[in-house]
């Protein structure tokens, strides 16, 4: 495993109890950041103990609601002393349905998770990053958010609006020394393949030529680097993970 240096550094990974978010929550401790998880898991303190020495805490927050991801953030900047890196990873999968048949409430359910929550996470940390001058986001979208998988229009959607908001924001913090870049993995082995069909999860698999899933450790490595001082001239980006499945 390369070296990267998080040595002082306070970051939060949202979803952070388990998948891709416990992977990056690991690199980053490992790296030296004093990590906050942010998840709605019930072991959150042994999940925080497990990152090993440094200032590392769990907080149990429902993204969704931000009088709660702001009360989340007063305890991370107390537990940490700052939060210098913000990964945003909570998220769902949805249901496969086709968009005539897709459930409304079902719509609302992962727009909200996997994109109102990363938004209200981005507003929150904002103002704190740029009275210190200095922050890096990092938020988790799919592959499915820029080719839009068949029987995930809400996950695709969302995923999309992610992207969207990456770039928006990556502008508006520029000049505050404040990167903020996202990553479009292809599919992922990780708990969420529990809310997935089977016949999904082979679709996705068809369709990367490595002829694999992704790891999360591979994921974790890429974003790691984005939470580094190293990743200066970088924002607004948009980085594959897709064993080459993405076309642009």
């Amino acid at each position: 495993m390369n070296k990267l240096d998080m040595a002082g550094r306070g970051a939060v990974v949202t979803g952070g109890a388990s998948g891709i978010g416990l992977a990056i929550a690991q690199r980053l401790a490992a790296s030296g950041a004093n990590v906050a998880i942010w998840d709605m898991a019930a072991d959150l303190d042994a999940k925080a103990k497990s990152l090993g020495a440094g200032k590392h805490v769990g907080i149990k927050v429902d993204v969704t609601k931000i009088g709660e991801v702001e009360a989340a953030m007063k305890a991370s900047i107390a537990a940490l002393g700052k939060v210098d890196a913000m990964v945003n990873s909570a998220g769902v999968a949805g249901k496969n349905s086709t968009v005539a048949e897709y459930p409304i409430e079902e719509w609302l359910r992962v727009c909200d998770i996997n994109l109102n929550g990363v938004f209200y996470c981005c507003r929150t940390v904002a103002p704190h990053m740029i009275a210190n001058n200095y922050g890096r986001i990092v938020n988790i979208a799919s592959i499915a958010g820029k080719e839009g998988n068949p029987n995930a229009s809400a996950y695709s959607a969302s995923k999309a609006g992610v992207i969207g908001l990456t770039k928006s924001l990556g502008k508006e913090l520029a000049k505050n020394r404040i990167t903020v870049n996202c990553v479009t993995p292809a599919a992922v082995r990780t708990p969420i393949f529990d809310q997935v069909e089977q016949y999904h999860i082979d679709y996705m698999l068809s369709k990367i030529p490595m002829g694999r899933f992704g790891e999360v450790e591979e994921i974790a490595a890429m974003v790691a680097w984005m939470c580094t001082e190293d990743c200066s001239f970088t924002t607004g980006g948009v980085f594959d993970l897709s064993g080459g499945r993405a076309t642009y």
